[in-house]
Formats: C-alpha cells, structure tokens, sequence
C-alpha cells in the first residue's frame, strides 16, 4: 500500500521520523516553526473545546495553568491557551503560567512570541520556582463546586535523549501529584505525555495525562504499552502537515476495524462453506479442553465456512460434548485419516495444546505444509515449539509479551518500552507475520509494515481471549486462501491484513454493546464479533 493511500489519521512516525518532516516542512513546504506552532496550538484547542471526551471538562473548567518546558512543545501549550481565552474558553485571571526557562528580552521564537501575547491579555507567566505557587494558582478557584482545574503540559516533547531532569521533572511530579489527588486538575498534554520519548523505560518519570492531544502523525512511543496507559485519551490533532509529507514519513499505521476490514474481500453471493474456507485446528489437552472450544468458536464467528477440530482422544469427549456446527475428531489413526477429504485451507496449532508428546512432530508436518504454501496460526505453545523454525511467509505467530520474550530472547521490559524494534526485525528473520498481544497490539510483517491496534479494554484481559484471536486469524486466513481458488487466480496470501483484521475485529468485539463495560466469558466476544464481521463480509446487495 503506498504512502498517498495512508491518511494523515493513522500515520505514524518515531521521534527521528518527527524531527525529519519537521526539516522538510521548514526547508522545501515554507512551514516555518511560526506557522507549525500556531496551526498546532490553535487545533490543539480546538480539538480540546469541542471533541466529546473533553469538552464538558473545558466547558466546567475553573482555570488553566500551562507547563511550559523551553522548546516548541511549549509553545504549543501556550498558543493553545491564548486560543481558549480569545474563544472565550478561559479567562486570563483564572490563567498562568509556569516556565522552566523565561525568554531573555529580545528573543524571537515561537515561545517567546506566545509567552509575550499572553502577558499581553493579562496571563501571568512566571519561571518555575517550586510546586507551592503552581498550587495555589490552581487552588484559586476552589470554592466553584464542580469545576476542575486543567493544567496543560507543555514541559517537554519527544527530542528528549533521556529522561526528565530539573525543573521540567519537578514540574512533572508536581503535575502527578495533584492529579492523583480526589478532585484535583486534569491534566492535558501536548503531542506526548511530558517525560516521554522513543527510549523511555519503566521507572524514568513522566506525566499521567487525563488526555492527550496527539499532533498528527502520531508519534510511535504514544503507543507502546510501557508508555500507553500514561497519555490517557489520545485525541487527533490533523490539518498540521500535508498529507503527502505525512505519509513519506510514515514509519506505521494504527490500524482501525474500519480500515482493517476492507482488505478483506467480501463473500461473494454464490458461495458454499468451502469457499469460505475450512479451518483445521490442534489443540487442547487436558484441563486446557476450552482453549479448543474458544478457537472453533472464534473461527466461526470470523466466517470460517468449516472447521475441522482434532484433539486428544483423553478431552475429546468434553470438547465434542461443548461445539456446535465443529466437526471434532479424535487425533490418531481415526482423527488423521479424514485429513484426505478435509484439505484445510489454513490450520491454527497451539490453544492449550501442551509440549509433550507427538505435538514437536506434528508441528513439523504443519511446518513443511507451511512451506508449501498452506498458511498457518502458531499460538501458545505452538510458538514455543517452533521457536528454531523460520518460514516462507505463510505464518501468522501470535504471541503474548511473555511468550515472545521467551522466543526471541528478548527481555520482556524491552518489548513492552520498544515492540517495534523487538517484533519488526524478528519478523523479517523468521519471514513470518507477529501480532504481539498486549493491552496495545503490534503487528509486524515479513516486508517489513508495523501495524498498531490500540486496544486499552480491560474486557480482553481474561483467559482465553487470546484462543478466541487465534481462531480469528484462522478463519481470515482460510477465507483469503479459499479465494485463491474460487475468486482471485493471482492471489497471494497476506498474513499483515489477516492479523491485522483479526485484531482489530476484537478489539471492535469488546467494544460492542452487550459486551462493552463487562467482564464477559471470551465466548462472548466471539458471538460480537460474528454480527460484526458478518455486517463488514457478508454481501447483501442485489
């Protein structure tokens, strides 16, 4: 997919990525630093006033005070200001603020030019001199019953090369501790929560932001899941930058169910289950039967036309008892001798599956089948098995942080601060697609596309979600193979937009009605997601 196709919307870049379109703007678009800062600043509360998630915030809110570090990102923060207060989103009473570095007379940058048009309008702005003047700014209004104030981080954005110190930290403590506090401020930053940038780890310091207002493209670190749960809401801010400029940046996409969706073909009209596809899944063992149960389940719902389960003959009797419209077989001589009538189109091995036994020679067969052109889902213990494999790009692995550390060798800290870096070259090495399962998916192909999928839903922390993707990956994959034969002569499997869609179809599960909100048995996750995939895949018109 080129570059031109990718919106503004989910382009994403790391902080190198952000320093060289910034030159380019500069250099050969005549976006200089002035019009960049007052684009974004003025979108940054545009946004603020009027998107859903922040506008009863503005709309109640009894002051603002801005952090402001000594870069653009500051200047931001306060272009933003000054733009409430002419939009009559604030008053420059109830306004201040506090500055790591105050501009030297005769300077002229973007900050001092925002700073001096505050001072104008009556803000006070004051160099940062320990936390008790920022509290009783923000204590100012107290009394208002209801109303909040909202500081607007500004102290530092992603050039950092290593972590807060000074007074930009100070700034940021003072900033955590009242927004941990029964009532106190919300805190609003700018592009990234202050403190954060592409090297950060667990342990250095950064803001906790109620929202973020992320200016367009987006930056990587926003998204990995050490640093997430740190920017609160993440809001757009578009219109900054060229599209065109955008996308040559472009380093990943975050990726939505609506995107997500469309690169996979519909079904067509005339079809019968093995155009769908026919999935044939490996797993369970005993006291692991409902990992079985809960990847047929979610390859039905994603539009598996046929799914073939093979377990142990000792579960057998418990998962034939708990599937409906599965064909369940014993493995063995029984189980095994049917795979001539039922050629899979993509096989899933691993949910709950154990490590001894036969499973190291089966996952071999699996493995040579993959080579020849049989696209395969490796989960759970399956990636554990085939930890020494590479293959022909036919494998989609879809391993959670832990079990990746163990495959790839990589400490499970680094992940978490760094999956791009961690799954991108794996990836490459293995010539096999990864979606990393966390709290923020991470999708990684063979040539190299990263794809992001935020998910933030504590509906999918529960045992067996993970059983339920799988079987989404299976059923994507077989219908995408099927349509080798039946549609698309030159088709070529693509295991980024199977994962991709995959991901994305749970995520968008979780957050359906019924299921949003609730700790759900993953079974129901599946039932969501088969009405949404049936809504996006299932032709309806004449």
């Amino acid at each position: 997919m080129g570059a031109k196709k990718i919106s503004q919307e989910t382009a994403l870049v790391s902080a190198a990525g952000a320093r060289a379109l910034d030159a380019e703007a500069s250099a050969q678009w005549g976006l200089e630093p002035f019009a960049l800062v007052e684009a974004a600043g003025r979108a940054c509360a545009d946004v603020f006033v009027n998107n859903a998630a922040t506008s009863e915030i503005a709309s109640s809110a009894r002051g603002f005070v801005a952090l402001a570090g000594s870069g653009n990102n500051a200047a931001d923060a306060l272009v933003m200001l000054r733009a409430l207060i002419l939009g009559g989103a604030a008053e420059p009473g109830d306004c201040a603020v506090f500055a790591s570095r105050l501009p030297e007379d005769g300077e002229r940058t973007p900050l001092s030019q925002a700073a001096l048009a505050l001072r104008r309008l009556g803000v006070s702005v004051k160099a940062w001199d320990g936390p008790a003047a920022f509290l009783a700014q923000l204590l100012k209004n107290a009394p208002s019953t209801g109303k909040r104030g909202i500081v607007i981080d500004g102290i530092a954005g992603t050039g950092l090369d290593g972590p807060l110190r000074g007074a930009a930290l100070e700034m940021a403590e003072a900033a955590n501790a009242l927004g941990r506090e029964p009532g106190g401020p919300a805190v609003v930053s700018i592009d990234v929560p202050s403190g954060g940038f592409d090297g950060w780890r667990p342990g250095m310091p950064a803001v906790s932001a109620d929202c973020t207002l992320a200016i367009e493209p987006r930056k990587l670190c926003l998204y990995a899941p050490a640093l997430r749960p740190r920017a609160g809401a993440i809001l757009p801010v578009g219109g900054i930058f060229p599209a065109e400029l955008v996308g040559k940046y472009r380093e990943a996409e975050l990726v939505s169910w609506e995107s997500a969706a469309t690169r996979i073909s519909p079904v067509p009209r005339a079809v019968h289950k093995y155009g769908r596809g026919l999935v044939e899944i490996r797993a369970g063992s005993p006291g692991f039967a409902g990992a079985a149960r809960l990847a047929a389940l979610g390859s039905q719902a994603a539009g598996a036309g046929l799914v073939r389960l093979v377990v142990d003959p000792s579960v057998y009797a418990i998962v034939a008892g708990s599937c409906s419209g599965v064909m369940v077989a014993s493995s063995g001589a029984d189980g095994d001798s049917a795979e001539g009538r039922f050629s899979p189109n993509a096989a899933l091995l691993g949910p709950g599956w154990g490590r001894g036994g036969d499973r190291a020679s089966l996952l071999e067969s699996f493995l040579l089948r993959e080579k020849q052109g049989l696209p395969i889902v490796l989960d759970a213990d399956a990636i554990a098995l085939a930890k020494d494999a590479t293959f022909r790009g036919n494998a989609i692995l879809t391993p959670h942080v832990g079990e990746f550390a163990a495959c790839a060798g990589i400490p499970r800290d680094e992940i978490l601060a760094d999956p791009v870096r961690a799954i991108r070259g794996f990836a490459e090495e293995k010539k096999a697609t990864v979606l990393l399962k966390s709290h923020v998916m991470h999708i990684a192909a063979p040539d190299g596309r990263i794809g992001v999928i935020d998910g933030m839903n504590p509906a999918l922390a529960a045992g067996g979600s993970g059983d339920v993707l799988a079987g989404f990956c299976a059923a994507i994959a077989a219908r995408s193979a099927a349509a080798k034969n039946f549609n698309d002569s030159n088709y070529q499997f693509d295991g980024y937009a199977c994962a991709c869609a995959a991901a994305a179809l749970l995520v968008r599960a979780a957050e359906s009605e019924g299921v949003a909100g609730c700790f759900v048995d993953p079974a129901e996750l599946a039932r969501a997601a088969a009405a949404i995939a049936g809504g996006a895949w299932i032709r309806r018109e004449l």
